[in-house]
């Protein structure tokens, strides 16, 4: 359970700060764009089969069992109901339409809190089960 615990952890804090950043270093905005939204479905995907496969192994502590089940159906919707939307707000700016480069960044900003928010869950559980 710890290790499956740490790998979800780990990659979660790899990709926003490593890998998302490093492609904006590499490539010109327009085409890093396109190259994350290669990659954002595999990562998201990795949190939702992760996160359950933790849930189940940490069964016998019920909050934490709970809030990575959280975690993984607050990742399947983000990933197919948000993050299309963000898509489609953000190819809309692009276009020239103002008005959606505010809907993209509030978007945007929500699925990064909601991120951050799974990660200081899974900090805490990782820090709270240590300490037991």
């Amino acid at each position: 359970g710890w290790l499956v615990l740490a790998a979800l952890f780990g990659s979660m804090v790899f990709f926003p700060i490593i890998v998302a950043p490093k492609v904006f270093q590499a490539l010109d905005e327009k085409s890093g764009g396109a190259f994350l939204r290669l990659l954002f479905p595999g990562y998201y995907a990795y949190i939702i089969i992760t996160s359950a496969i933790a849930a189940l192994c940490f069964h016998s502590n019920i909050v934490i069992a709970i809030g990575l089940v959280l975690v993984s159906l607050s990742t399947l919707a983000v990933r197919q109901l948000l993050v299309p939307q963000i898509n489609s707000w953000r190819d809309a700016e692009l276009a020239g339409d103002a008005g959606a480069a505010t809907k993209f960044a509030r978007g945007h900003r929500i699925s990064v809190l909601i991120n951050l928010a799974q990660m200081i869950f899974i900090a805490w559980s990782i820090g709270s089960m240590a300490l037991a």
